[in-house]
């Protein structure tokens, strides 16, 4: 993930050179919109809470000393960002009539990963932040235990426990979201 010129880079960037900072932005802007996306679920909100966190990360790079990954660091401001994004975000309401679906064979498997991903995505809200991001970062970003280890600054046995209680209480969560549903219908 890190560029091979990486601390000379941010020397460069320290000594006033925009190119150079121009040069991290590429390389880890995948990676910062990537973050703030699985946070905040929304393109346009994901791409401002990157781009701001870019511009933090610039304000305040005489701070980064270089004891851990120059990744690792911008997660923090990218994954801190997007979650005052998040507190600021309101909800919106659709009409159930605005909706319009059509029920061949091919939209009832559609809607069948629809109910799915909504399932799973209400059991993952109701985990604290750090079980979801553990979660996120390790099943949907398919990071390994060690980088997932280095992004959340915690020791590798820690996160491995974190996410298997974070799957047993994410099975419980479901279990219960879909009695309730059962109950309704």
């Amino acid at each position: 993930m890190s560029l091979p010129n990486e601390p000379q880079l941010i020397d460069r960037v320290r000594t006033g050179d925009k190119q150079a900072y121009r040069m991290l932005v590429d390389h880890y802007k995948s990676y910062a919109f990537t973050i703030a996306l699985k946070i905040l679920n929304q393109r346009g909100e994901a791409e401002e809470a990157a781009q701001d966190a870019f511009i933090k990360a610039y304000q305040y790079l005489h701070t980064f000393k270089g004891d851990s990954k120059f990744s690792t660091w911008l997660y923090r401001i990218v994954f801190n960002t997007a979650v005052s994004y998040k507190r600021k975000q309101k909800v919106v309401f659709t009409e159930i009539e605005s909706r319009t679906l059509s029920l061949t064979h091919e939209g009832e498997h559609t809607l069948e990963q629809e109910d799915k991903h909504r399932y799973v995505a209400k059991a993952l809200k109701q985990l604290n932040e750090a079980d979801q991001l553990a979660v996120q970062l390790f099943y949907l970003q398919e990071f390994s235990l060690e980088e997932v280890a280095g992004i959340m600054q915690q020791p590798v046995n820690t996160v491995k426990v974190r996410i298997h209680r974070a799957r047993q209480r994410l099975a419980n969560e479901l279990t219960l979201l879909l009695k309730k549903e059962a109950l309704t219908l």
